[in-house]
C-alpha cells in the first residue's frame, strides 16, 4: 500500500482574511476555489482552507466555532530566510508567537499565528 499526504485543510471563521493571510502575506498562489473552500499551491502538498460552517454543512462533522484558544497541531513551513519572514509578517500585524531561535540541532524556528489561531511554524530547513 503507498500512502502520500495529499492536502491539509484548516477550518476558518473569515474565509476573506484566510485567503488574505496565505496568498497575500505568505505569497502562496490561489490553485483552486471553489465557493468556500480554497487550495494554495506551496508545493508537493496543498494547503486548503474551508469555513466551519461549510464543513458542518458537508460532513455533520461536531467542529466548533470561533477562534480556537488550544492547539492540538501545527503547519511547518520551511524557509532559508526566517528572519526575514518573520519581519515581512510583523510589518503586516501578524502576531509573532515566538521570534526566530536557533535549536541545539542547528534549525531556526518561529512561530506565528494565523487569522484563526492556528500556529505556523517559519522555519529553516533541517540540514
Amino acid at each position: 500500500m503507498d500512502i502520500k499526504l495529499g492536502y491539509i485543510i484548516l477550518y476558518v471563521e473569515n474565509i476573506e482574511k484566510s485567503i488574505t493571510f496565505y496568498r497575500d502575506m505568505l505569497g502562496f498562489p490561489v490553485k483552486m476555489q471553489v465557493e468556500s473552500y480554497t487550495e494554495f499551491d506551496t508545493g508537493a502538498t496543498t494547503l486548503a482552507i474551508n469555513t466551519r460552517e461549510s464543513v458542518r454543512n458537508l460532513t455533520d462533522l461536531p467542529i466548533p466555532s470561533g477562534k480556537r484558544t488550544e492547539q492540538t497541531s501545527e503547519i511547518g513551513l520551511v524557509t532559508e530566510d526566517v528572519e526575514g519572514l518573520i519581519e515581512q509578517l510583523r510589518s503586516q500585524d501578524v502576531p509573532i508567537l515566538l521570534e526566530p531561535v536557533q535549536k541545539p540541532w542547528g534549525q531556526t524556528v518561529a512561530y506565528v499565528s494565523d487569522p484563526d489561531g492556528h500556529f505556523i511554524e517559519i522555519c529553516s530547513p533541517i540540514t
